[in-house]
């Protein structure tokens, strides 16, 4: 784990997933950029792993690269 990377904000990840989920924008905003492009190249999957990556956010399971959970500030 690199401890020098802050987590990412919560807030942040709800909107890009919100306004921009269908390419995948905050799979790259948290730094998984692999599954960001699989989001990209399936407009999220199709719409259901958009709808399962929102879920995740508001429940507050959605990690980062580094498996930290998403900060709320």
């Amino acid at each position: 784990m690199n401890d020098a990377v802050p987590p990412k904000a919560w807030l942040t990840a709800l909107l890009l997933c919100c306004f921009a989920g269908g390419f995948g924008a905050h799979r790259f905003y948290v730094g998984r950029i692999g599954t960001g492009v699989a989001q990209l190249v399936t407009l999220g999957g199709c719409g259901v792993w958009l709808l399962i990556d929102l879920v995740m956010i508001l429940r507050g399971t959605f990690t980062d690269a580094q498996g930290r959970p998403l900060q709320k500030s």
